[in-house]
């Protein structure tokens, strides 16, 4: 595509910063001897970054993959999450070293310069294994388009929730007859549901975790509420900032009355106060296999509409193809064969919380019998993302600018006007760099859909 050759200092810049070119995690890596010594007749390389639950579900569908016996050996290896996974993945891909097959978030995909660092899927080839562009929302397919070619396969969308335990709710009579949450509207809609719930709750416990002072929830609360009142990253070519500094401070604002209302206690453990009796917690739905392991009688929702449009954040884990100089044969239709199975085969990945992207799944009478999976289902459908550029993404550069002044105003160490100028500048500046990837701003990727 006649851009610049990378070297390693590019790369680990671009991945995540020098600082973390040594800390490569292998939580699980097979051997070459190992991979050779199988039986299959195909090889498929696969590296993914899923811990924790996540990590265990997928092991699942692989192991189903395997017994399924499509004679291919899937040689599966699970990195650090965040940057050393993409740090690692980027250098493999410029030293002829990648896998066959790798997971994205799907915000990463546009400044892992596609065409160079990432092959695109071949869309027939999918398509015989049963995965077309119609068993997707369009709007999630397209996210994973550049130049007009698929570069991300998704797998699902994970959204952030509102999380809410139905006993202290139902105290506070703020439980509808379908026995969840009574919806909410508006900023005073949502401050009057805190009030009522925090006269009803323990002592000693917040009425809602916020992740205060974590940049990446912060960060995506963030996304979610500028995307309804229907704020502005660039304009269509990516060469001006129409980022609304008033729309910006009203969320700031709004995010802040958390904490000076005495709904929050700042540093506070979000998660174990919500077990232990707190009434809510703003949480990814990936805490949903913890809420359920606990036994808690609890409902889940999109965060709530205080500013009169649906839309909550949210990402996507995608399969992707590394980039290979000899990429095709056995290996590459294995790779297809591989992600189309997981991405139809997805109930299992539902049961941690994530939504499977694939359509059909969601039409099945196993996933309506999810609880509580089947009542943020909607989600999906009012997605609120990350603008379409090479330094947005999760863990990218922008959550990594924004984030943490996002922090300083929730907590008061900034004031939520003063903070919002801040960011318009930081988006300027992002907007007029350079993606050390290849060499080109956001204006001169071309990554349009």
């Amino acid at each position: 595509m006649g851009r610049p050759d990378l070297n390693r200092r590019q790369l680990l810049a671009a991945a995540g910063g020098l600082a973390v070119a040594g800390s490569f995690g292998f939580a699980a890596l097979g051997t070459g001897a190992d991979a050779l010594a199988s039986s299959a007749h195909t090889r498929v390389r696969y590296w993914n970054l899923f811990s924790g639950g996540d990590g265990a579900n997928m092991i699942a569908m692989l192991d189903a993959f395997r017994k399924a016996g499509p004679g291919i050996d899937v040689k599966d290896s699970t990195l650090q999450w965040g940057n050393p996974f993409y740090t690692k993945l980027a250098m493999a891909a410029a030293g002829n070293r990648a896998p066959d097959l790798g997971v994205m978030h799907m915000g990463r995909v546009t400044g892992f310069s596609p065409g160079r660092l990432l092959d695109p899927w071949d869309v027939e080839l999918l398509a015989e294994y049963g995965v077309r562009e119609q068993d997707f929302k369009p709007e999630l397919w397209r996210r994973g388009v550049i130049d007009g070619k698929l570069y991300a396969l998704p797998l699902d969308i994970h959204v952030q929730l509102c999380f809410y335990r139905k006993d202290v709710l139902k105290k506070a009579d703020l439980l509808g007859d379908d026995g969840r949450m009574i919806p909410v509207t508006s900023t005073d809609e949502w401050f009057d549901v805190l009030r009522k719930a925090k006269a009803v709750q323990k002592k000693g416990f917040q009425t809602i975790g916020l992740w205060t002072n974590d940049q990446n929830f912060q960060w995506w609360f963030f996304v979610t509420f500028y995307t309804q009142l229907g704020g502005k990253w660039f304009d269509d070519t990516d060469t001006e900032v129409l980022f609304d500094t008033d729309k910006a401070t009203q969320v700031l604002e709004f995010l802040r009355r958390h904490v000076t209302d005495g709904y929050v206690i700042p540093g506070a453990p979000t998660g174990e106060q919500f077990v232990n009796g707190a009434p809510f917690t703003w949480e990814g739905n990936w805490s949903v296999p913890v809420f359920s392991g606990a036994k808690l009688d609890y409902g889940a929702t999109p965060l709530p509409p205080v500013f009169g449009r649906q839309a909550t954040h949210a990402e996507s884990h995608a399969f992707v193809l590394p980039h290979q100089s000899d990429r095709g044969g056995a290996a590459n239709e294995g790779a297809h064969e591989l992600a189309a199975y997981v991405v139809k085969h997805a109930l299992q990945w539902a049961a941690g919380g994530h939504i499977p992207a694939y359509t059909p799944t969601l039409a099945t009478d196993a996933y309506k019998k999810l609880t509580p999976q089947n009542q943020y289902v909607s989600a999906m459908d009012h997605q609120a993302t990350e603008p379409k550029v090479w330094f947005a993404g999760s863990t990218g550069v922008l959550a990594q600018d924004l984030g943490p002044v996002v922090v300083s105003s929730t907590t008061g160490s900034a004031e939520p006007d003063k903070v919002a100028r801040t960011m318009k500048s930081h988006l300027t500046k992002l907007l007029a760099s350079k993606n050390p990837m290849d060499g080109r701003t956001a204006a001169q990727g071309g990554a349009v859909a």
